[in-house]
């Protein structure tokens, strides 16, 4: 165990994943995955991970549909959204809803993040 808080990036775009995980290993433990389903698959597999930040426009499930099937199966995590869009209707609700604690746009801003994951562990 090297001590550090376990964080999970969804994206369907590998260089998204890869400029993560870049930007945020030194600080957490990163591991990332391609859709809403492989990242459901790690969670099962992982239950230590305390973030999850997720891409919005994804194929076949949106972050927002992905984050509603894992915040249920695992309560405890912490989740937020990414997306180089504007905010949706859809995001506010959830965000209003507590499944989403905040919203981040693209490019991301790492200290933003950094506080952020911080703030709400």
């Amino acid at each position: 165990m090297n001590g550090k808080i376990k964080i999970l990036y969804i994206d369907d775009e590998e260089i998204n994943l890869e400029l993560f995980r870049i930007n945020f290993s030194k600080k957490y433990e990163v591991i990332t995955g391609l859709s809403g389903h492989e990242g459901l698959d790690i969670l099962d597999k992982n239950n230590d991970v305390k973030v999850v930040i997720s891409d919005m426009r994804m194929p076949e499930m949106n972050g927002i549909e992905f984050i509603m099937r894992a915040k249920n199966k695992h309560p405890q995590i912490k989740f937020f959204i990414l997306t180089g869009f504007d905010i949706t209707e859809e995001i506010i609700k959830a965000i209003s809803k507590g499944f989403v604690m905040k919203y981040f746009r693209k490019p991301f801003n790492m200290a933003d993040i950094e506080r952020a994951i911080d703030n709400a562990l």
